[in-house]
């Protein structure tokens, strides 16, 4: 068995531990394999080891990576900040989005979107630690705009995502994603059907899934360190 499947275990193992120590159905967390920077052999090898779901966030590594495996029932979800000048692709490509900001963005992709395809399933972004250097709307934002894309044609709305400021502390971990599915929760009371939550990586899955993450989005666990250069 190849590294990447080892690693695909374990990582299914925490899930499955910190679902069950948060008295969930581990059957409810579904794991997000990020494959950024990743060659397509490594995305190969996670798919043989039985993963279908892969996330990437830059626009033209993703749409290659996409054409590449057409042949596969995968499913691929475009994770990155976006901008208005790349929705084309990602509406032509992609069957989520999770990192809609902006209701321009959203305008797009429903305006790009091939008639032939499913509707594009897709999550707002809140950038729930307030860092100036983070993408996502304000906690303040979020209801508008939701209730604005859930309206436009060729999208469907799920639900949220957020990328917290990094931290080893649990209790410090739990917090924006306990503010995040309150945010979530707020919204549903509002009267929009969402049903996902896309929040934790490799170095705090066991805090998302504790608050209520129905979608992990998981990458240096899987695959290793990144080499950036």
């Amino acid at each position: 068995m190849s590294a990447i499947a080892d690693n695909l275990q374990a990582v299914q193992a925490r899930i499955r531990d910190a679902a069950k120590l948060a008295g969930r159905a581990p059957e409810s967390v579904r794991l997000l394999a990020v494959s950024k920077t990743w060659p397509l052999s490594s995305v190969l090898a996670a798919a043989d080891a039985g993963q279908p779901a892969f996330g990437e966030n830059y626009v033209q590594e993703g749409v290659d990576k996409v054409a590449a495996t057409a042949g596969q029932a995968l499913e691929w979800h475009f994770i990155g900040p976006l901008q208005s000048n790349k929705t084309r692709p990602v509406s032509e490509h992609f069957d989520w989005v999770h990192s809609i900001e902006r209701l321009k963005i959203a305008e797009r992709l429903s305006e790009q979107r091939p008639s032939h395809l499913k509707p594009l399933q897709v999550c707002v972004q809140v950038n729930v630690s307030g860092e100036v250097s983070k993408s996502g709307c304000s906690p303040e934002e979020a209801l508008e705009l939701c209730r604005a894309v859930a309206a436009l044609p060729g999208l469907q709305l799920r639900g949220l995502m957020a990328i917290p400021e990094p931290t080893d502390d649990l209790a410090a971990q739990r917090a924006p994603f306990r503010q995040l599915r309150e945010i979530f929760e707020m919204i549903r009371a509002a009267g929009l059907p969402l049903d996902t939550l896309s929040m934790g990586m490799s170095h705090d899955i066991e805090a998302a899934v504790a608050e209520g993450a129905t979608i992990v989005r998981i990458g240096t666990a899987i695959f290793g360190e990144r080499n950036y250069a």
